[in-house]
């Protein structure tokens, strides 16, 4: 019996002794675990950033490049800082900065390294180099800077700044780490994953103190930083900088386009501001000033802004209403019956109401477009036209989005028939005397600029449009161009509608609407003025338009003009839009009288200082005895909501 007791705790012993013999020999010879474990002391993950791809004119001169600096990282747990002072003095800080810094970076993280001081350019880094050996925890990383040597188009090419939190946690695919940089509006932001390049790695041996001791297995498990790709934009830099030089001390836009591939040539967003102001360390203090700049130069107005288009819906009208049967050419109508007024004499067909901007005219063609429906109900008769009426103008791109390659497009608006449903509380409630202001582009019509460049385009081509975009390429052109900005939009309106148009069009510059000056010889610019009301109280001109494409039977350029407090549409941005088509396409300017003209106006209007709110004066009630006696504000000062009431369009 004690024999057998005995074999088994034998048995048992040699049992567990097998067991952790076992256990030995996976964790020393089959788990990597611990190897692994020890490796990560010593080997070091370095994240290689790729340079940004390069951005480029149409003619390959060079938008925006990148500068080499230095930015340097802060791993905290490591950090050791004999003397914080002398540390601060060398870079140049305050040592409250210092702490801000260090607690950014502690709270990110004290084991993973963070931004400490970034943009260090190669000669400041080379002041400190030397010194940082005294300072553990610090690591310069090489890093670049975007450089816009053209110094123009900064709405429409954005800006490098570091990511955002928000963006940082809301990552599909995890690729961006605590200070990374990423493209923030324009096209940096539009292209960002096709310009940031695919990032490397490389391991790197270090000892107990953090020095590099060179590659781990000479570089067998790195992989090479693949930068990323040039874009090659549509923008004529040359005619670019022409623009932006003619909008100087002007507020608005100046957006044109090649008619037959919608490649945009120019986009000036005035006023503007030098991109190289957002790509420097001083960011935030250059950023702030442009936000508190009340001519706010961050908007990119080509895309951005709003406008009632005035008399250039004046051609979209002409369109529709003679594909739709309504309106023939040799029409003749008189002021008789319009309440609108009109600065030029009546009795005009359709080429000479084009060419004098006739208000009249176009509120018949509208009231017959409206009621050209056989319905004999006033009410029911306008609503069954109005839908019409908008399905034919949406056609022209407009009330949506265009789909341009820029981010924030605002899609403007284009009222239908349920908007008036809702105005006037209940269908069949209104009629055409409630809505005749849209004839000439007044009421609830917005427009941005860009979708009138656009409508100029497709009168040049004479019934369709390509999406206007900035791209011609990556690497070469017409390499990785999206297909939507290779296809045709057709707006269903016949080929021979738009011949009486651009005919009258075209009167409009030679001895019509147009400024003299603006009729430069080998341009042969057609054209549409407009003045759109001014919603802003208190200014005392409203804004100038013009859109027109040159030359006439071959169209090279399609123009839109805004300048906003400048009046009459055929002189202010007329002129503008003349200059812009004869540098494109005679590469020089022949028209000196009118440049020194257009450079020498100033229509900025006069920035009126806030005044800081006064409290509002408080009284007790005369019973102060009473339990509900309260101290309660005056109502004072209330003003009834703003009414916009449709005027009269200028030419």
């Amino acid at each position: 019996m004690l024999e057998n007791r005995k074999w088994v705790i034998i048995g048992v012993f040699c049992l567990v002794g097998l067991t952790f013999l076992a256990r030995l020999f996976y964790l020393q010879v089959l788990d990597d675990t611990y190897s692994l474990g020890a490796s990560k002391n010593s080997i070091k993950r370095v994240v290689e950033v790729p340079y940004r791809g390069q951005i480029y004119d149409r003619n390959n001169e060079l938008l925006v490049y990148n500068t080499p600096v230095y930015d340097l990282y802060v791993t905290p747990k490591q950090v050791r800082i004999p003397d914080t002072t002398a540390f601060c003095q060398m870079m140049a800080i305050t040592r409250s900065d210092f702490d801000s810094i260090m607690g950014l970076a502690k709270n990110y993280s004290s084991l993973k390294p963070s931004l400490f001081m970034r943009q260090l350019s190669k000669e400041d880094f080379a002041r400190i180099q030397d010194a940082l050996v005294d300072y553990r925890g610090f690591e310069p990383v090489i890093s670049a800077m975007r450089t816009y040597p053209a110094h123009t188009m900064a709405n429409a090419l954005g800006y490098v700044s570091e990511i955002s939190r928000k963006k940082l946690d809301n990552q599909d695919i995890p690729y961006y780490r605590q200070g990374d940089y990423v493209g923030h509006n324009g096209l940096e932001e539009q292209y960002e994953e096709q310009l940031r390049g695919k990032r490397g790695v490389k391991f790197m041996m270090q000892n107990v103190r953090g020095v590099n001791k060179g590659s781990w297995k000479n570089g067998a498990f790195d992989t090479l930083a693949l930068a990323g790709q040039n874009l090659i934009t549509s923008i004529d830099v040359e005619v670019q900088r022409y623009a932006d030089s003619l909008m100087v001390n002007k507020v608005g836009s100046v957006v044109a386009l090649e008619p037959e591939t919608g490649e945009i040539l120019v986009s000036v967003s005035a006023p503007t501001y030098d991109p190289n102001l957002l790509s420097s360390r001083s960011f935030s203090k250059n950023y702030r000033a442009l936000i508190k700049n009340p001519y706010k130069p961050l908007i990119n107005r080509p895309i951005m802004a709003s406008y009632r288009p005035g008399s250039t819906f004046k051609l979209i009208q002409a369109l529709i209403a003679q594909q739709d049967g309504s309106l023939h050419p040799s029409m003749v109508y008189g002021h008789g019956g319009s309440p609108m007024r009109c600065h030029c004499h009546g009795g005009q067909n359709l080429r000479g109401a084009v060419q004098y901007s006739c208000n009249p005219y176009f509120y018949n063609v509208f009231r017959k477009f409206i009621y050209h429906n056989g319905e004999t109900n006033t009410f029911k008769a306008s609503a069954v036209g109005m839908r019409k009426w908008h399905d034919m103008v949406e056609k022209f791109g407009i009330g949506q989005r265009l789909g341009i390659d820029l981010p924030s497009e605002l899609k403007g608006n284009l009222p239908t028939v349920d908007d008036y449903d809702k105005m006037y509380r209940g269908q069949y409630r209104w009629k055409f005397s409630n809505v005749y202001s849209l004839s000439i582009g007044e009421g609830e019509l917005l427009i941005s600029p860009i979708k009138l460049a656009n409508l100029a385009a497709t009168i040049a081509n004479r019934g369709y449009y390509i999406t206007p975009h900035y791209i011609k390429g990556f690497g070469k052109p017409g390499v990785g161009v999206p297909a939507e900005y290779r296809q045709r939009h057709e707006t269903d309106i016949d080929r021979q509608y738009y011949l009486p148009v651009i005919e009258g069009m075209r009167g409009a510059v030679v001895h019509g609407t147009v400024t003299p000056l603006a009729n430069i010889a080998g341009v042969e610019l057609c054209g549409k003025t407009g003045t759109s009301q001014n919603a802003k109280r208190g200014h005392k001109f409203d804004h100038s338009i013009f859109i027109g494409f040159a030359p006439m039977n071959n169209p090279k350029i399609a123009v839109a003009v805004f300048v906003e407090n400048a009046g009459w549409g055929g002189d202010a941005a007329a002129s503008v839009a003349a200059l812009v088509a004869e540098r494109y396409l005679k590469r020089k300017t022949e028209a000196t009288r009118l440049d020194q003209k257009v450079k020498a106006a100033n229509y900025l209007p006069p920035v009126v200082p806030v005044k800081p709110k006064e409290p509002v004066p408080i009284r007790p009630r005369k019973d102060s005895s009473r339990k509900d006696s309260v101290l309660k504000p005056l109502m004072t000062g209330i003003k009834p909501k703003s009414v916009v009431v449709p005027g009269v369009s200028g030419n």
